[in-house]
């Protein structure tokens, strides 16, 4: 006799997310070290230098970490109101920051001393930047202008009015000491250059612009404000090449990884997205525990330090890659008898295994239908798996036992089957199995539907509402098909149009040929 074969359930395999190297990449920042501050997290700036010493700017102070202990080693405090922006000039030695008051304060890393104290602004100064000739200090400010610092001589150079409202972003070219950018509440970006003293370029970001970031060539700089982040081409003219949509609110933050290959963004959704350079395309998303105010990352990615809303401050170093580690699977020893004995087998008694089915197995192998039906829905809704349900019908369609087991039975179980069928029916894995199951129900109970109960009948009314919202859906979808086919047949038109554009052409090129001696001779009517 032939064993019993169990049901088939087929399995779906759910749609993960897709494994690229970046992913592998940053999956390996080691779990989040996290120190609390007083006050929202301002600005966090790395050192060049080893050991890439950050600090992070937050409250009356700014306060210096080392990336390894992840402690404070330094506490620059000589602020009398709140400090902004807390930069590291390119050679690591000097700090530079801006405060509540409008005052510069150019600090010696080593001694914290402040060695210059650059007065002329009236509102806060929210950035600062060295330029790239370490000469200079950019700063902007809440007075809506940028003023040019000499460090030497502690004057300023000269000072940019060209906005309307507050400057909160600012950046300086990491190539050319002369070319500044600053970005204000107003929604303008102006690009500067120092030598002639005036606005080179300005455009408009649509949104009060939060960040600025050039990239390492020099030639092309993002801004960050509202839900977008948008790259602008200097070198054209500050041309928008692309948009970056990717936030959901607003984007406070911008900076530079895996030595300029990447760019990251950080915004007040909790999630910093990294996008890579030559495509734009996010490659990767961290998430935070609050809204993100700034972020720091080291030279090859070696820590990245996150500042939040609350005073918290996530700091995660990159581990090296692990090493693959064999498996070595366990051998079970078994006494054999070697090939070269003679030991003769008189015979040999193979173990029976005995073959478990489920429950609902065991009842369709009795020919149970309704108990089986009762069983997988059991099980299925209990775990979740729609497909062990979907299974059976199927199987019980194709054994034409469908019908007994939905008919007779009670209103719990009535009202389960049809309310599984009104959540799967738009399922497309499931709409075959299902559009039988409902004709089937239909069928059985056309005539009874006035004896059933109030449950029962709602159940009912609910499988009309959804069949026809699924019947006015492939309607919709129907039109749609239909314009997209005639926006296709009219680029086909137009190409296959110019095909014959085309030949037409090429044999006006041969249609200029004189006449042969034989053409001639042959056209001569004789008489």
């Amino acid at each position: 006799m032939t064993a019993f074969k169990p049901l088939n359930v087929k399995k779906y395999p759910k749609t993960g997310q897709v494994v690229t190297p970046d992913t592998e990449y940053w999956k390996r920042l080691s779990v989040p070290t996290l120190a609390k501050e007083f006050g929202a997290i301002d600005y966090i700036d790395f050192s060049p230098i080893e050991p890439h010493y950050f600090a992070v700017t937050c409250s009356v102070r700014v306060q210096i970490y080392n990336p390894i202990t992840k402690l404070v080693v330094k506490n620059l405090s000589r602020f009398q109101e709140t400090a902004y922006g807390g930069t590291f000039r390119q050679d690591g030695r000097l700090l530079v920051a801006g405060d509540e008051q409008g005052l510069v304060k150019l600090f010696d890393t080593s001694s914290k001393n402040v060695l210059r104290l650059f007065k002329g602004h009236k509102a806060p100064v929210h950035r600062v930047n060295f330029t790239s000739d370490l000469l200079h200090i950019a700063s902007f400010s809440d007075d809506k202008t940028v003023k040019l610092w000499d460090v030497a001589s502690e004057k300023s150079i000269h000072t940019f009015a060209e906005h309307d409202d507050y400057i909160r972003a600012g950046t300086v070219n990491p190539v050319s000491a002369d070319v500044i950018v600053s970005g204000g509440y107003d929604g303008k970006i102006n690009l500067y250059d120092t030598r002639t003293k005036e606005v080179t370029m300005s455009v408009d970001h649509g949104s009060p612009v939060e960040s600025l970031l050039f990239l390492p060539t020099g030639g092309i700089f993002l801004s960050a404000g509202g839900t977008e982040v948008r790259v602008w081409d200097a070198f054209a003219g500050c041309r928008l090449l692309t948009k970056l949509s990717q936030h959901h609110k607003t984007v406070t933050c911008l900076r530079l990884g895996s030595n300029g290959k990447r760019i990251l963004s950080g915004g007040l959704d909790r999630h910093v997205k990294i996008y890579d350079v030559s495509t734009y395309q996010t490659v990767h998303t961290l998430d935070y525990p609050n809204a993100v105010l700034s972020l720091g990352v080291a030279p090859n990615d070696q820590t990245v330090v996150a500042g939040m809303v609350d005073g918290l401050i996530s700091i995660q170093n990159m581990e090296a890659p692990a090493r693959s580690k064999e498996v070595k699977s366990r051998r079970i020893a078994k006494i054999t008898a070697s090939k070269s004995s003679n030991i003769a087998i008189d015979h040999q008694i193979t173990e029976e295994q005995r073959q478990r089915l489920d429950k609902y197995d065991r009842h369709l192998k009795r020919y149970e239908y309704s108990k089986c039906l009762d069983s997988a829905l059991g099980i299925g809704l209990s775990t979740k798996s729609p497909e062990l349900i979907v299974s059976v019908m199927q199987e019980l369609i194709h054994r034409k036992g469908l019908n007994r087991a939905l008919f007779p039975r009670d209103d719990s179980t009535l009202c389960q089957i049809i309310g599984f069928v009104c959540r799967y029916i738009s399922e497309h894995r499931f709409t075959r199995v299902l559009i039988d199951v409902a004709t089937t129900l239909l069928d059985v109970y056309e005539d009874k539907i006035h004896t059933l109960s109030n449950g029962v009948g709602k159940k009912f009314l609910e499988l009309s509402y959804v069949l026809a919202r699924e019947v006015a859906l492939t309607y919709d979808l129907l039109e749609l098909q239909g314009s997209l086919e005639l926006l296709t047949a009219a680029a086909d038109v137009s190409s296959s149009q110019d095909d014959v554009i085309h030949f037409v052409q090429d044999n006006s090129r041969t249609s200029n040929l004189k006449q042969s001696v034989m053409a001639k001779e042959s056209s001569v009517v004789t008489v």
